[in-house]
């Protein structure tokens, strides 16, 4: 079976449960919006894991979704799937000239800005006005960054982004000296956009690189609660010393 044929059979199913499943009946755009996000971060744990299997299947319960509210725009006279997949065809082809017309570009830097500078002819008014609001603010702060980047907004070197988290970190320890948690917490913001900046320079993903660090923490807990267990004495009852001595027995277990 080709791709097509498979789409085909996906639009179809489709069709046939809007019309005879009660459940799928009874849908909207509003509540299959947190499922979708569901969806996502399913999606997006698979990834973080190399999991392709998983990502297979959480790639089909994506396009279901997006089958899915096309044909609630379609029952509602607002576009069609096809006015949808053609609009993002025409979009491609428009955004990259360097393709599908006679533009010249040097590298990937050119394509992305140019990109930008495209999206602004078509009426954007602002390079950031296409950060989605919903997004996590780690990946928020990641994406208006690049966006700012691709129209030169962007330091030179990484020593002059590594200065400015220095700068940052001093500012949070004199805003930890007022009191003033508000201000402590606009300085804590500012290390942490900071930081997201130096992650882009050195190559380093850090929503990724954040989320490695949570399993790897939560495995060694977990670790930790174990061994505790089996020595009859549970994780809460061990002083803070008790409890480094078993976390540093953990991460010699786990690297060796």
């Amino acid at each position: 079976m080709s791709y097509t044929d498979a789409f085909t059979r996906l639009v179809t199913i489709m069709d046939e449960l809007r019309e005879q499943c009660p459940w799928d009946k009874k849908q909207t755009i509003e509540t299959l919006r947190p499922l979708t996000i569901e969806e996502t971060y399913e999606l997006a744990d698979s990834i973080t894991e190399g999991d392709w299997k998983g990502i297979k299947e959480e790639l089909g319960d994506l396009m279901l979704h997006l089958v899915f509210y096309a044909k609630i725009a379609s029952e509602q006279g607002q576009f069609t799937l096809e006015e949808s997949l053609n609009a993002i065809c025409d979009k491609l082809v428009s955004r990259h000239p360097h393709i599908y017309s006679d533009v010249k570009v040097e590298n990937e830097e050119d394509v992305k800005r140019n990109w930008e500078l495209l999206k602004m002819k078509e009426g954007k008014t602002s390079v950031l006005g296409g950060v989605p609001k919903g997004l996590p603010a780690l990946i928020k702060a990641l994406r208006i960054q690049e966006k700012a980047k691709k129209i030169g907004f962007e330091w030179e070197t990484k020593e002059d982004v590594w200065k400015k988290v220095q700068e940052e970190i001093s500012e949070l320890h004199e805003a930890e000296a007022t009191g003033d948690v508000s201000k402590v917490e606009d300085e804590f913001g500012d290390v942490l956009f900071s930081l997201v900046n130096y992650a882009r320079f050195i190559k380093v993903d850090p929503e990724l690189a954040l989320e490695r660090t949570n399993i790897k923490f939560r495995d060694r807990f977990m670790q930790m609660e174990k061994l505790a267990l089996e020595r009859n004495k549970p994780l809460a009852e061990l002083n803070l010393m008790e409890m480094d001595e078993i976390w540093n027995e953990v991460k010699r277990m786990m690297r060796g």
